[in-house]
């Protein structure tokens, strides 16, 4: 998994308020987030804050297989990338007509600042075969997150 190279992401903002999960595009994103640019292809992470970053490649997930998103090497630094972690079948793929899905990251560095570098290895991909094809693909009837790209939750108006 790699960055993105626009609008590297967005930070959460440390005093935003609370967000009401029954409203689905009912919040503006800039009471809760602050859109992040990468400078010079770098983008330097603060200890304890909370980022959303996308992949750089679209992630495609078959069919008769799910995926797990694992971090690099710990002996880099306390680095987490994603909270979820978690692909379901059919994310990205041919047959539910959403290739070019990206991966989007929930990031968080732990005590000691983190430079990521355009292009940057910052996660991998684990996948396990099924045992039977499921009898719905991810995002088959609808997702708010197939064919996505650099996106915040649901609950959230478009970053404009």
């Amino acid at each position: 998994m790699y960055l993105t190279q626009t609008l590297a992401g967005f930070r959460g903002r440390r005093h935003a308020g609370v967000i009401d999960l029954d409203k689905e595009d009912g919040h503006d994103p800039r009471d809760f987030w602050e859109p992040l640019e990468a400078r010079h292809g770098e983008l330097l992470l603060d200890p304890g804050e909370f980022y959303i970053l996308a992949s750089k490649e679209a992630v495609q997930i078959p069919v008769l297989q799910a995926a797990e998103m694992t971090p690099i090497d710990p002996s880099v630094g306390e680095f987490r990338v994603h909270y979820a972690g978690f692909f379901d079948p059919g994310f990205g793929a041919e047959e539910t007509e959403s290739v070019g899905s990206k991966g989007v990251l929930e990031v968080r560095s732990h005590e000691t600042p983190f430079l990521l570098e355009d292009g940057q290895t910052v996660a991998r991909l684990v996948f396990e075969p099924l045992t039977e094809r499921p009898q719905r693909l991810y995002g088959q009837d609808g997702s708010h997150y197939q064919g996505q790209g650099l996106k915040l939750s649901k609950h959230f108006k478009p970053w404009l």
